[in-house]
């Protein structure tokens, strides 16, 4: 017996956010030299894109206060991309000092959070966003889009669909080559998920869209499943399941790339990503954080092993 034939992409693409979105809650400084291991063993497990670090203000998020310095001591590799976070206009000229190649900007689909992460409306947010945006496309540097809680938030609960549709288009029109969706506090079902995207994809080219799910009540790999049919075909995801929301109580991290390319892999869509790789590139920053892997299938690949 086989499964109903689905419509899925052949390749995938990965966008590994554990070294800044995984870190930067890390109560617990992480050492420069720490950070920019996990970051060269991700690209050599293959991951095509990793996300380095973020140019936020370190009085805010001082986990990313050295991120020059990890930007520097990074060896690149040809064919992989480190995109960094940059708020402001501020921090996207210190990235580009730095040597950042890609940069990412993020705005939300809920009023409250908006106004509790970054102290201003939507609105405003986007309208801060416009400098950098055509200050990267003068030095022709791509721009990522994030969308934070794209189906839920926790002060206003459930989202409507259109909101996260109206910000997403936004910041495609803006000049954002990707647009990422975030299910900040992973409340996400496949069904909310798949309303979300179509309403999404009415604005911007479903294959400008990536899929950005956390796994608090343990559904982002479902979600990311539903995400594939509807035609996505890029996804962030954080090794070793690394990171929450400082601003949404109780959210556990990002779904775990170990968990989403076991996946992909079960589905034959190919990667380029090394699985045993990936799990030991976790295995490390588990290790250096002094607790256990947040993927499932890593602990199980570790378990095998030994």
């Amino acid at each position: 017996m086989s499964l109903p034939p689905m419509n899925l992409p052949q390749r995938v693409k990965l966008v590994d956010v554990g070294p800044r979105d995984g870190l930067q809650n890390e109560k617990q400084v992480v050492p420069t030299a720490i950070k920019v291991e996990l970051i060269e063993r991700l690209a050599a497990a293959g991951v095509p894109a990793v996300e380095a670090t973020s140019f936020v203000s370190p009085k805010w998020v001082p986990q990313m206060a050295d991120n020059a310095a990890v930007m520097g001591a990074i060896r690149k590799q040809p064919g992989v991309a480190y995109p960094v976070l940059t708020p402001n206009l501020q921090g996207f000229d210190a990235a580009v000092e730095a040597g950042a190649q890609e940069v990412a900007i993020f705005g939300a689909a809920s009023e409250s959070f908006s106004q509790k992460n970054i102290n201003c409306s939507i609105a405003e947010s986007l309208k801060r966003f416009e400098p950098v945006v055509a200050a990267a496309s003068a030095l022709d540097i791509p721009v990522r889009g994030y969308v934070s809680c794209v189906v839920g938030c926790p002060y206003e609960g459930a989202i409507a669909p259109e909101a996260a549709a109206r910000v997403a288009r936004t910041l495609f029109e803006m000049g954002c080559y990707e647009v990422s969706l975030g299910d900040t506090i992973g409340v996400g079902t496949p069904l909310a998920v798949a309303r979300m995207i179509e309403a999404c994809a009415a604005h911007v080219p479903v294959e400008k869209l990536a899929g950005h799910y956390h796994d608090t009540y343990g559904m982002a790999v479902a979600n990311i499943l539903a995400s594939l049919q509807l035609g996505m075909s890029v996804f962030d995801a954080s090794v070793a399941g690394l990171g929450g929301c400082p601003y949404a109580k109780g959210a556990s991290g990002n779904v775990a790339s170990e968990d989403v390319v076991y996946l992909l892999h079960g589905l034959g869509i190919e990667t380029g990503i090394d699985l045993d790789k990936l799990v030991d590139a976790g295995a490390f920053i588990s290790a250096a954080l002094g607790r256990e892997s947040g993927s499932k299938v890593a602990r199980a690949i570790l378990a095998k092993r030994s």
